[in-house]
């Protein structure tokens, strides 16, 4: 029987870094899912783990145009109420396409994230309001802080559609995992796959380990092991 979403993440946080599933994503054939290493948690210790809820945003240059082609001209933020009302437990709120010139994630909206059961943030941008964000342990991952608004500045035109951040296609659904070390997307179509074998690398490292501080040199380790 296959686990639940709830009982792989919470394994997945246990036990697993990006570096571990990175790896075994490489030997599967999956070789550009590293999001830009720019992409870092607001504290170090973070670790964000759910399905992709892909957003998408672009630069606008004022926040309201009346009399425009698109009705979201005339809409502060565009579609990012509701986006950020549509997340579901378990979800990550991962948005591209803007210029790294304003926030993306702010206090405001962690607060209704963790309302909803979301379990982070990933924003190709800055976030804001970072003593805020910190205080409430929210996962929050982006190029850093800054606090200019994306008020007049961008909106969210889609969600829950195909985004993609440096090499990396993300599709809803995706799982996303992060930690101090980098952000990763495992495809969903390989999600079982990948995590159980990532959980298998994860505990043979920890043999591996003892095995070195035990004295064995690193080529007769990778002999033995496989891995180093």
């Amino acid at each position: 029987m296959l686990p639940t979403d709830e009982e792989l993440f919470a394994s997945a946080r246990r036990e697993l870094t990006s570096a571990v599933i990175g790896d075994v994503m490489d030997k599967m054939g999956l070789q550009r899912q590293f999001l830009p290493a720019s992409i870092v948690p607001l504290e170090r210790s973070m670790i964000v783990c759910g399905r992709a809820m892909t957003v998408l945003e672009a630069d606008f240059f004022d926040e309201v145009v009346e009399g425009s082609r698109n009705p979201l001209s005339a809409r502060p933020f565009g579609l990012m109420l509701e986006a950020l009302d549509d997340l579901k437990t378990n979800e990550v709120y991962i948005c591209a396409g803007a210029s790294p010139s304003y926030a993306l994630w702010g206090e405001l909206m962690s607060v209704r994230a963790m309302h909803c059961g979301a379990a982070g943030a990933v924003v190709d941008g800055y976030s804001r309001d970072t003593h805020a964000v910190l205080g409430l342990g929210f996962p929050t991952f982006s190029h850093g802080s800054y606090a200019q608004d994306q008020g007049p500045r961008g909106k969210v035109i889609d969600y829950r559609i195909p985004i993609q951040i440096g090499q990396a296609r993300v599709t809803p659904g995706d799982i996303i995992f992060g930690d101090v070390d980098g952000v990763c997307v495992v495809p969903a179509a390989a999600a079982q796959q990948a995590l159980t074998l990532a959980l298998e690398k994860a505990r043979k490292e920890k043999v591996v380990r003892k095995a070195l501080e035990a004295g064995l040199s690193a080529r007769d380790a990778f002999e033995k092991y496989g891995i180093l």
